[in-house]
């Protein structure tokens, strides 16, 4: 338990991860002993990223951002410090201590919207197991044909809203405020006044986020004529369709386990699916498939394999190839999307950036239908056998060849391939491609080709200008003097923080911030045991100061020339940097005196007192 505010925050920093904080914005990549991804701060088209977990910081090198992990939720989520924090305290189970409670936060607004919500759910999906409504019969029927029986029903907590207007209302009204009803979307105002049901007539799917909360819900019409189809909840403080899927918290383990996900397009094709053992796919809730959802998938697929399931009908195939743009823009610049099937494999486990798969059963039918007419085992054949994206593209489009037969259509034909082509950069790989699309088109490989490469030459992709933070150039002292602070941060000192500061000693720092940095240090460096507690520290410190942050992910970038050091190259370097401020502070002070003395007249009796400190000065430079 955290007794103060200082110690709460301690305790979060503990338990953060910075990797796994920054994946929820960023797909990484590991490289060694760092992480690397696209920059969420600017429009970064190759990897300028990096994520140091020993050092629990980020930093991008073309645009300069950098942090801890609690920083990096401030900035993407447009937080201030307060509200991360009592978030994260909420998160972990903490308690804020009383005197820095927020009153009326957004947390409490969230708590009860959550708390209504679940209610909610426990409500429709009382009205359904216990046939309290005259729409249950119905909606059981309904489910029946669907294959759904009582302990589907049960473990997706599947509900009924009755045709009352306010039957929801009236149960809920007790406990929770108009305010808090509306915002969570469970009832809206009427025309003729008051509050009435969101919600009604209808099969209710309630939808979870991945910590297992009620959050929203998806409605299905149970009569004949009822528009909309189907009806969702709208976005809220505690629900955005674009970063949530539906049946991630039932099918997250799953993920992990196969390492691979499977998409698709409604609740349930998931519920059927889920339920007949395939337990790894989940779904967008009313929206089209986002980079956020991507994002959020990449976090439990290690090969970041993605199978795409939807409809086969013409606005399926528009909505795969519009989904597997949105994969290949999240993982744009982490590698080459897999595009050959070899037979032979590489040991690297991140050959490549992603994988994407089609799943697509001749019968037509969508998952939820294929799998109750045809069987989860045959489902399964298919995604044991799923094409990759491209194999699937090419194949779509050979499915038409007999209809062009004159030289134009077949040429207007062949420039259906090419974008597909284009973008398979190893040129073995496409040149297998092009030898395959020729010999099914009797053409010739080399006018392909030429097509190619005129495609290619019309499309390069301009080169974005990417404007990087403007700084001072730092003068020869500044910079030594910040080599000196970034010895505290040498990951591997075998030097207590005490003995590094009775090295450097009463050395004079003469910038203003780096004053601030080496007072504060001093400070810490009893409380702390590591380098990484010590920066945890430093940011918490300067987290109303972002000029004094910025620092610190330079002192430690600064701090890495000096890993791996002897105990007496340590101590040396340390000395000699001294030395080079001494040195630096010595050839500043007689500029000065000269500037004085060319600035006296001779005749003024100061003019000898400056001369001697001047001779003085220069005699103890070159002793």
């Amino acid at each position: 338990m955290s007794g103060t505010w200082d110690e709460l925050i301690q305790e979060i920093k503990n338990r953060l991860d910075i990797v796994d904080v920054v994946s929820e914005q960023v797909v990484l990549k590991r490289k060694g002993n760092s992480y690397w991804g696209l920059c969420p701060f600017h429009k970064d088209k190759n990897p300028s990223f990096c994520v140091t977990p020993s050092m629990g910081i980020y930093k991008c090198f073309s645009c300069g951002e950098a942090g801890d992990a609690i920083k990096f939720i401030m900035k993407t989520k447009n937080m201030e410090f307060r509200e991360v924090i009592e978030e994260l305290a909420e998160k972990f189970g903490l308690e804020v201590p009383t005197s820095h409670k927020s009153d009326g936060s957004v947390r409490e607004i969230k708590e009860q919207m959550l708390k209504a919500t679940e209610v909610a759910a426990m409500f429709y999906n009382d009205l359904l197991l216990r046939n309290k409504d005259n729409n249950a019969e119905v909606a059981m029927q309904y489910l029946a044909k669907r294959g759904i029986g009582t302990d589907i029903i049960k473990k997706y907590h599947i509900g009924v809203a009755s045709k009352s207007f306010t039957a929801l209302y009236d149960e809920l009204r007790k406990d929770f405020s108009n305010d808090i009803l509306e915002k969570s979307g469970l009832i809206t105002k009427s025309e003729k006044g008051g509050y009435i049901d969101r919600f009604r007539n209808r099969v209710i799917i309630p939808i979870q986020n991945e910590n297992g909360q009620f959050v929203a819900f998806g409605a299905r019409a149970i009569e004949a004529g009822q528009s909309p189809k189907y009806l969702n909840s709208s976005d809220s403080l505690i629900y955005n369709k674009s970063r949530l899927l539906y049946g991630l918290y039932t099918a997250k383990d799953a993920i992990k386990k196969e390492d691979g996900v499977i998409l698709m397009e409604g609740y349930f094709d998931v519920i059927s699916s889920q339920a007949h053992g395939i337990e790894n796919c989940v779904a967008s809730c009313g929206t089209s498939l986002t980079t956020e959802h991507v994002k959020l998938l990449s976090r439990y697929t290690k090969s970041r394999r993605i199978y795409l399931s939807f409809d086969t009908d013409s606005a399926g195939q528009k909505a795969t190839a519009r989904g597997a743009s949105v994969i290949k823009e999240v993982f744009a610049g982490l590698g080459d999307v897999k595009q050959f099937d070899e037979s032979y494999s590489l040991t690297t486990a991140d050959k490549y950036a992603c994988e994407i798969r089609v799943i697509a059963p001749p019968e037509g039918k969508d998952p939820d239908e294929f799998v109750r007419s045809v069987g989860a085992d045959a489902y399964k054949t298919y995604i044991q056998n799923a094409p990759l994206f491209v194999d699937f593209q090419i194949n779509s489009i050979l499915k038409n060849k007999d209809k062009y037969k004159t030289p134009q259509e077949k040429a207007q034909y062949v420039s259906t391939f090419v974008p597909v082509l284009s973008e398979i950069k190893n040129k073995i790989i496409r040149s297998e491609y092009v030898d395959m699309v020729a010999q099914a088109l009797g053409i010739d490989t080399d006018a392909i080709k030429t097509e190619i490469n005129a495609y290619e030459r019309a499309n390069i992709p301009q080169v974005e200008r990417i404007v990087k933070n403007v700084t001072k150039n730092d003068s020869i002292i500044q910079k030594a003097q910040k080599k000196l602070l970034s010895m505290f941060l040498v990951p591997d000192s075998r030097f207590t923080f005490t003995q590094i500061n009775d090295m450097i000693g009463d050395v004079a720092f003469a910038d203003e911030i780096l004053i601030i940095v080496k007072s504060t240090i001093d400070k810490l460096i009893c409380t702390v045991n590591n380098v990484k507690e010590l920066l945890e520290h430093l940011y918490t410190e300067f987290v109303d100061k972002p000029e004094i942050q910025a620092l610190l992910p330079e002192l430690v970038q600064a701090s890495e020339a000096y890993r791996g050091l002897s105990d007496e190259d340590f101590a040396n370097t340390i000395f000699e940097i001294i030395a080079k401020i001494n040195q630096c502070k010595h050839a500043q002070e007689i500029k000065h005196i000269r500037k004085k003395y060319q600035d006296i007249d001779d005749n003024d009796p100061e003019a000898l007192k400056i001369q001697i400190q001047l001779r003085d000065k220069i005699k103890n430079k070159n002793r």
